[in-house]
């Protein structure tokens, strides 16, 4: 799957955002790639104080991005591509701007009054629990209309729903409904290990686990504000949905410090979400092989579990290659990022202009829109990097995304690796991209296969696949390190793939070097 971030990707009206027309316009290039489908970041109906995952309206496009007619035509020229189209659903939040929060606070009498979390303060008039937002400060924003908190997981403008409450599933069901009757392939869960909580508020207990910590969120085991175990019934009626259509698929966004866990009862069995990833890779500083352990660790292939998904970039995270390149050539290391990442077991999440090895962008303060990102400035790279335009012509004004100003700006730095450059650049990123993707569909052993790691150096990672039984059987070898490393393979491997790696390198890996063999037998 490619994730396009509808406000990045490509503006069709000229007016500094991207928009659906946009996107439409660029399917051929996501096509050319070779995956399998799309998944696109809200557009739906916003104030866009968190740039559309605060909905104020589930079944409608918010302007900016177009209408309904303009979605219409884009999941028909994805079809007509053979691409999916997946679309975020957030279903554990809306705007304070939905009209159901606005007659929520309204009256605790009215219709929608128990749609969101409402609590009364405490004696002392403090807030009902010790939660803390994920954008920092408390979880509860006290409301004179209603002489109560309301609970909010991340902005203050981001009320949280009661989806407990079986009038909100309803809702959020037909609203998904409204969707799918438009042809949407299937849904990205967003933050939906939020959607239930503790109905005791009761407070989270501290973490004291001696790591450095940027946000009072980070402070708290929390086992009381997510992560209730109701949210899998809700999963069961959400899967039960999209199995009344043909050919759906769900995936989770599961984040926190038991996302290992959630992961797995999210998706156990045939009843819950096809599908989860988490923030494994999307916020380690480093990639070793380690990490790529502790990730296979977390879906061990037992009977009756679900299929993971991975991602090393999205909107949410700095951009991988500037996490982990660590002052090597990073043309080097996002091809060799982009040939481990198709290799792992589970489906693949790329990044819009992680094809062409796009570095974190540099976004000067006073250009700052993220809320997190101002935040937590200058202690974190915040989102803003990871979401500027995407790059598609070298010598246009904004790299051919707009001729005006866009909504963030274009790092100086992505004008040669556009589009229209590496196109022209046989052996750019871009075309190493669309190769070792085309490897993943041309082997079962790396689209559905089992891994097996194999012991070995520290910084050197190496894995099976392979298909059960009797199938082929692949052997995947990468030098993570720094330093050249000296590494045969066995006799009677073909190799089929090498990125930064010669044959006049012979049994020498150097640094950043990934290689795929099939093995006999």
């Amino acid at each position: 799957m490619y994730q396009i971030y509808p406000r990045s990707f490509a503006d069709a009206n000229d007016d500094g955002v991207g928009d659906l027309k946009g996107i439409a316009a660029h399917l051929d290039h996501v096509a050319s790639l070779g995956v399998d489908g799309v998944w696109l970041s809200p557009f739906f109906k916003s104030p866009m104080k968190d740039f559309g995952y605060d909905v104020s309206d589930y079944c409608d496009v918010d302007p900016i991005f177009g209408d309904l007619a303009d979605f219409d035509a884009l999941v028909a020229r994805a079809h007509a591509l053979g691409l999916k189209v997946v679309i975020d659903q957030v279903f554990s939040h809306t705007s304070d701007e939905h009209p159901w929060f606005v007659d929520s606070r309204a009256s605790r009498t009215g219709e929608h009054a128990d749609w969101y979390v409402w609590a009364d303060a405490k004696p002392d008039g403090s807030p009902p629990s010790n939660w803390q937002s994920v954008f920092g400060g408390p979880a509860w924003t006290w409301d004179a209309r209603r002489g109560q908190y309301y609970m909010h997981n991340f902005l203050a403008s981001q009320p949280q729903l009661n989806v407990r409450n079986p009038e909100v599933q309803e809702a959020l069901l037909a609203a998904a409904r409204f969707w799918l009757d438009r042809g949407v392939d299937g849904f990205r869960l967003d933050a939906i290990n939020f959607a239930i909580h503790d109905p005791a508020l009761r407070d989270n207990p501290p973490i004291a686990d001696g790591r450095k910590r940027t946000r009072p969120f980070d402070f708290q085991d929390k086992i009381y504000n997510q992560s209730h175990p109701d949210i899998i019934g809700f999963l069961n009626r959400i899967r039960a949905l999209t199995d009344s259509y043909d050919g759906r698929f769900t995936v989770a966004e599961v984040g926190g410090d038991h996302a290992d866990r959630e992961m797995k009862e999210f998706t156990a069995g045939s009843d819950r979400l096809h599908s989860a990833y988490g923030f494994l890779y999307l916020y380690a500083d480093t990639l070793r092989s380690e990490l790529i352990r502790v990730g296979d660790s977390m879906w061990p292939d037992q009977q009756g579990e679900g299929w993971p998904s991975w991602t090393f970039s999205n909107h949410d995270a700095p951009r991988a290659v500037s996490r982990w390149a660590q002052g090597r050539d990073e043309k080097a290391f996002s091809e060799m990022a982009l040939l481990l990442l198709i290799s792992l077991r589970g489906n693949v999440f790329v990044y819009q202009g992680e094809e062409l090895g796009l570095p974190q962008a540099q976004v000067p303060f006073e250009r700052l829109v993220d809320p997190e990102a101002i935040a937590n400035w200058p202690q974190t790279l915040g989102r803003d990097g990871a979401r500027t335009p995407m790059p598609w012509t070298a010598g246009a004004p904004n790299a051919g995304f707009s001729t005006v100003e866009p909504w963030l700006p274009v790092d100086r730095r992505h004008l040669a690796l556009a589009v229209d450059a590496q196109e022209a650049d046989p052996a750019s990123t871009l075309h190493v991209a669309r190769r070792v993707i085309a490897l993943r569909r041309a082997h079962p052993a790396l689209r559905t296969g089992g891994l097996e790691l194999v012991e070995g150096p520290r910084d050197l990672l190496v894995f099976h696949r392979f298909e059960r039984p009797g199938g082929e059987r692949l052997l995947c070898v990468f030098n993570l390190s720094h330093a050249p490393i000296d590494w045969s393979p066995p006799v009677d491997a073909r190799r089929i793939e090498a990125v930064n790696w010669t044959e006049a390198d012979g049994a020498t890996l150097k640094p950043l070097a990934g290689l795929i063999f099939a093995e006999a037998g």
